[in-house]
């Protein structure tokens, strides 16, 4: 039977919480800008790119090269250079991010029907940039290769590989991005409004007054647990439906084991928080240990870098990540409706963490509180 006094902590909890105006910007305007930032500025497409190009052939293949340059959508700005020396300062001042040179034989190779080169000089400090924009020069003079031999030969045109991507046949960033956001921003919200709870009373003086009222201690861990959980869930709810009605991404799956996953994830989050609540004394001290354990989180969660690119001691030591269990839920019931069972492979281990979590942030409350 739930006594009496835990829905008036809870309630009490809501209130401090909403009647604070610091309090209030915090739960709505970080997400909101986050949202915002993320989804549109922190693309992970490679667009807009300034090129240096050397064209020394005087043929009409390098001048087709050229135009197919000028004619492709990732690039926007085509700087014609003299000399390999002059791509030096372009691309040390960051005025484009590659230099294309077109040897004074190309077209000749090209009509013998030989093997035909371009030189491609990167920017190596955007090393992922580079690589990309790489990816698309080879690929571009790779498939005019071979239309010319597919023009001079009297057999069939050379194999052509043709690509599908399956679960986001467009390649939209957006798609990857914004379901990703659903998990990362819950995490920020639950984790900051957990933490700050037992550092708020500590600060404002009322934390002896729990110690003194008739609450027992397991009765005070739940009322800080709850708004947390309600509040988590709720930001959450709002970047799905922000994801599918605002920016148009398809949601393939279930809607309910969505909503089992992350109950799960967030409670796995809450213990995490009031852990660092109980540790700290000040509200300053709970944000500062909030991002300690944000930034690792984030970082490791293989939103920003596949997991599997890890070393192998660090994706053993990453299982104990909520984030990076519930990010492949997400993506899983976003894209490719995820059948109950790989559902149920990333949520098992989040329920794990949730209990010892909970219990380890249960057993240090108390200490506290006594």
């Amino acid at each position: 039977m739930i006594p009496k006094r835990l829905p008036s902590l809870i309630m009490k909890e809501f209130l401090t919480l909403f009647r604070d105006p610091k309090g209030r910007i915090v739960l709505i305007m970080p997400p909101l800008l986050q949202l915002l930032i993320f989804a549109f500025a922190a693309t992970l497409e490679v667009k807009n790119v300034d090129l240096a190009i050397l064209n020394k052939d005087m043929g009409k293949h390098g001048a087709e090269i050229v135009q197919r340059l000028n004619g492709s959508p990732t690039f926007t700005d085509l700087k014609f250079i003299e000399s390999v020396q002059d791509a030096r300062p372009m691309i040390d001042q960051q005025k484009v991010l590659a230099a294309v040179h077109i040897p004074q034989d190309f077209s000749a190779d090209l009509e013998r029907g030989e093997q035909a080169s371009l030189q491609v000089i990167l920017d190596g400090r955007k090393s992922n940039a580079a690589q990309i924009v790489s990816g698309y020069i080879t690929q571009l003079a790779s498939i005019y290769g071979q239309e010319v031999q597919g023009r001079r030969s009297a057999e069939l045109p050379p194999a052509i590989i043709v690509d599908r991507n399956w679960f986001n046949e467009n390649l939209l960033y957006l798609w990857f991005t914004v379901p990703s956001l659903i998990a990362i921003l819950a995490l920020l919200v639950t984790v900051i409004v957990t933490a700050l709870s037992v550092a708020r009373e500590r600060e404002l003086g009322t934390f002896e007054q729990l110690l003194v009222s008739p609450l027992m201690p397991y009765e005070i861990l739940i009322g800080k647990t709850v708004p947390a959980v309600v509040i988590g869930m709720v930001e959450g709810l709002f970047i799905f439906a922000a994801a599918v009605i605002v920016f148009n991404i398809p949601f393939t799956g279930s809607f309910m084991l969505f909503v089992l996953s992350m109950f799960a994830f967030v409670m796995s989050i809450v213990g995490t928080g009031l852990f660092i609540s109980s540790m700290s004394k000040t509200q300053q001290q709970a944000i500062l240990g909030t991002f300690v354990f944000l930034v690792p989180a984030v970082t490791l969660s293989g939103y920003a870098a596949p997991v599997e690119n890890m070393p192998e001691w660090l994706q053993l030591a990453n299982e104990v990540n909520p984030l990076k269990h519930f990010l492949i839920t997400v993506k899983g019931l976003f894209l490719k409706d995820m059948p109950v069972i790989e559902v149920w492979r990333n949520t098992w281990p989040l329920l794990v963490i949730g209990s010892i979590t909970l219990a380890v942030a249960g057993w240090f409350f108390t200490r506290r509180l006594e």
